[in-house]
């Protein structure tokens, strides 16, 4: 079967944070946001000091992940936004909710580093007929997610971007991914997944029919992965992979329950 689109995750994937102290950059955020709050308040008579403000902001946001990990189901972050800006006296339009939400993400954005030479590849792609599409978990609202990709010049290869925040599932339940097949008009075993987590990306993928590639990074390297399925360091090795399947015009390899290693 010949390979006519490739789903990319986004985090450590096609955005590489590495190891960073997430909650000084969640902190950070989090003044960001107040600063805005305050211009968009002026007097701002409901809103608290900084600690107090901050504390509440971390506690609702890690206690909401916390419950859409559990149910596997996104959580809608403008939502709670517009309800802590409402308990503070503020009725913010929708723009506002979202510069709000791009401030609270800009520090970790500011961090994210892509791979050297990452264009003149999906560009490869693109040249090989391939439709490129994004899967990724997370409660960061898709307007932030698209701007910084706009940042890198990344966001018009991409006219496929599927957003957990955007569509309530969350890797690895199948409709995400049937999301994505649906809107780029591929069958599973036509498409491949990339990304670095193994139970979200891999094993969701596979089980959907979708040929699955592992990407290893700094956060994923002790990881142990099935020896059939094929693993990359780099993006840059991708384009090879897919020539020597589609020129052998082999199956590409599944994942198979009893190729699982322990505690995978």
């Amino acid at each position: 079967m010949t390979i006519k689109a490739i789903l990319f995750d986004l985090g450590e994937t096609i955005f590489n944070y590495g190891s960073v102290d997430i909650d000084a950059l969640f902190r950070q955020g989090a003044r960001l946001t107040y600063d805005y709050l305050r211009k968009c308040a002026q007097a701002a008579p409901r809103l608290p000091k900084f600690e107090r403000y901050h504390s509440r902001h971390i506690f609702s946001i890690k206690w909401h992940y916390f419950w859409s990990i559990l149910r596997n189901r996104e959580f809608d972050c403008l939502a709670l936004l517009d309800k802590k800006a409402r308990a503070l006296g503020l009725r913010l339009q929708r723009s506002q909710l979202e510069e709000l939400a791009w401030l609270w993400y800009e520090p970790l954005g500011n961090t994210a580093q892509i791979e050297p030479d990452l264009t003149t590849y999906l560009k490869s792609f693109r040249d090989m007929s391939l439709k490129l599409a994004i899967i990724s978990n997370t409660f960061i609202p898709g307007s932030v997610l698209d701007r910084h990709l706009e940042r890198f010049n990344l966001l018009g290869f991409f006219p496929t971007r599927i957003y957990s925040a955007d569509t309530i599932f969350r890797k690895p339940d199948r409709h995400i991914y049937q999301i994505a097949l649906q809107r780029l008009g591929v069958l599973p075993s036509e498409a491949v997944m990339i990304g670095d987590k193994f139970r979200e990306d891999i094993r969701g993928s596979a089980s959907l029919g979708i040929n699955p590639v592992y990407k290893r990074g700094s956060t994923n390297r002790r990881k142990r992965i099935p020896s059939h399925i094929p693993v990359i360091d780099k993006i840059a090795e991708l384009p090879g992979l897919i020539r020597s399947w589609n020129k052998s015009d082999l199956p590409c390899p599944l994942l198979s329950d009893n190729a699982v290693p322990a505690g995978a």
